[in-house]
């Protein structure tokens, strides 16, 4: 089922897909992970199955539920979805049926916005124009409002790798997610829509690592990409500095928070 999350920039989880495979140095030390294994060990049945005793890493097991389909169109109250917390979306192991369902889904809820976050932007790329709406359209001649799309990148070889992808998809809104922040990022090609045929990025938010093994954060990093979103106009949001004690470090740069970002409600119709 859906849940409601302390995530800064969401509202609520939505799951129809468990379990993942390594991309990058980025899912090193991947919340999903920990949260897998304590959510099996607790008897819920969808995650059982995707980590492998004693390891600490997701071992390719990808199980897509139909049952949990249906969940936004139960939730009446407005509320702005993270897809797929705990996975991937656009995992190679889930099917393109699938990924049209959850798209429909989608589309049947548009009271709601949904981010759809990937660390396989290549395969959004190949598989959203494709995707049909109910009138028959496809999602490239008419994407649809209530739909986020966005990438990790933790460094910059991420971003050049991830981001070209992005641009390419089509999408009423495009986001970045530089987290965990591994390294210092220029992102000023990407936030220029001369260099990329018209295509924005709306949104971004960064953020350090957290918990035992957390690698450190250089606020250097954090302020250079305030300053390229500040001067590109692209939506900032800071998420955390994160650390063994994320709480403690808190999320307040220059001595305030930043929480731009689209007003969901008014990109998603009614």
């Amino acid at each position: 089922m859906a849940t409601n999350s302390s995530i800064e920039w969401t509202e609520a989880t939505w799951n129809p897909v468990t379990g993942c495979t390594r991309v990058s140095r980025g899912c090193d030390n991947c919340y999903a992970v920990f949260m897998t294994r304590r959510l099996a060990l607790m008897g819920q049945e969808k995650y059982q199955g995707l980590i492998n005793p004693g390891k600490q890493h997701f071992n390719g097991v990808v199980k897509c539920h139909e049952e949990a389909l249906d969940i936004p169109l139960r939730r009446s109250k407005a509320t702005l979805y993270f897809v797929n917390s705990m996975s991937d979306l656009f995992h190679r192991e889930v099917p393109t049926s699938f990924i049209q369902s959850v798209f429909t889904t989608m589309e049947q809820t548009n009271r709601h916005a949904f981010q759809v976050l990937t660390k396989r932007p290549e395969r959004m790329a190949e598989v959203v124009p494709t995707l049909h709406l109910q009138d028959g359209r496809t999602f490239a001649e008419a994407p649809l409002p209530n739909v986020w799309l966005g990438t990790s990148v933790e460094d910059q070889e991420a971003a050049d790798e991830r981001i070209p992808h992005l641009l390419k998809t089509p999408a009423k809104v495009r986001f970045l997610s530089c987290e965990p922040l591994l390294g210092p990022l220029d992102l000023r090609e990407y936030f220029n829509p001369l260099t990329t045929g018209g295509a924005f990025i709306h949104w971004a938010i960064a953020g350090g690592e957290s918990g035992w093994n957390a690698r450190p954060m250089n606020p250097e990093w954090v302020q250079s990409i305030l300053a390229q979103c500040e001067e590109a106009g692209v939506d900032f949001f800071f998420k955390q500095w994160g650390g063994v004690n994320k709480k403690k470090n808190g999320r307040e740069l220059n001595g305030r928070t930043y929480d731009k970002m689209p007003e969901w409600q008014q990109v998603a119709y009614t």
